[in-house]
């Protein structure tokens, strides 16, 4: 391990390939990219699933908190098979990718800089975001920083948020994630689906985090999320200038039953212009849409990047 910049190496640990072993639904190949961490310099591998026509239209799905790109399993074959490119990251911290080890070494500047050296290295254009959770929070933010390479958006649960005070669920799921003595990643997922997932499915969330010490990142983003006080403001509201002037296909996509981000399509329509004429909806679920409505969710995203200029 090395340093640069004044900055030490971070610790990183690697969830070994046995976990996922057992892991019968998500038949994708897997694909890694080895970025830096701009601080201290340090490798970091990240894991991507990339499906589909290496030459068509791209749609980029990003997960949130504390899942992987095995959330998008239902989602990806039917895309793919409509004729575009899917491409689902991990990101740092979770799934396949590489997982710093103290909660010190996650903040969201860095995931940000992290995810940007990912498809600035694999150079990826013509994307439409589908982003729900954490995989709004950096992909919009992705979207802001190089507008040129996305030609629309597609966003469930989530948001981008600018300060201001926490709504009272999340408030309640930040303080779980910093005190709780326990944190099932498998079964928190399960508590956010309106369907209830199989054994098999919560073991395949958990295969990521084989003991407490690879949970640093799943532990601390809750603390992360740019409510009032948050040192993140004023780069959120620099990302929002962009999507003032936003006028490429933008839908909404919100679910009915997520406590934490109901009615937050509200602060897109109206606001981002490229939301103006666009068949936005309500689909049916919990918070991990992708679970419960990933039809519904398909065929927003097929909607959007049928129309966004390809």
């Amino acid at each position: 391990m090395f340093a640069i910049k004044g900055r030490p190496a971070i610790k990183v640990l690697r969830t070994p390939d046995a976990a996922f072993a057992d892991i019968s639904d998500f038949p994708f190949a897997s694909h890694y990219l080895e970025i830096r961490d701009a601080g201290s310099g340090t490798p970091l591998r990240i894991h991507y699933i990339d499906e589909g026509p290496r030459d068509a239209p791209m749609v980029l799905m990003m997960h949130g908190e504390p899942t992987w790109s095995y959330l998008y399993r239902h989602m990806i074959g039917p895309v793919a098979a409509a004729g575009y490119r899917v491409i689902a990251p991990d990101l740092v911290g979770f799934g396949r990718s590489d997982k710093p080890a103290a909660k010190s070494d996650y903040t969201y500047a860095a995931h940000v800089g992290w995810m940007r050296q990912w498809l600035e290295a694999l150079d990826l254009t013509n994307i439409t975001l589908a982003c729900q959770d954490w995989g709004s929070l950096v992909g919009l933010r992705l979207a802001a920083a190089m507008p040129d390479r996305f030609s629309g958006v597609v966003l469930s649960n989530g948001g981008l948020p600018e300060g201001g005070p926490a709504p009272r669920p999340f408030a309640i799921w930040r303080a779980f994630s910093k005190w709780s003595p326990l944190f099932p990643i498998g079964r928190i997922i399960n508590k956010g689906t309106k369907r209830a997932l199989s054994d098999a499915e919560i073991a395949a969330y958990d295969a990521p985090f084989p003991d407490a010490r690879y949970k640093a990142g799943a532990r601390i983003f809750p603390a992360l999320v740019p409510f009032a006080g948050n040192p993140a403001v004023p780069d959120q509201r620099t990302a929002w200038q962009v999507f003032e002037a936003w006028d490429k296909p933008f839908l909404c996509a919100f679910s009915n039953g997520d406590p934490i981000t109901r009615g937050g399509e509200s602060r897109f329509i109206g606001r981002v212009p490229g939301t103006a004429g666009q068949p936005h909806r309500t689909l049916n679920g919990g918070h991990f849409i992708q679970e419960d409505d990933p039809a519904g969710f398909v065929a927003a995203i097929l909607e959007v990047a049928g129309r966004d200029g390809q």
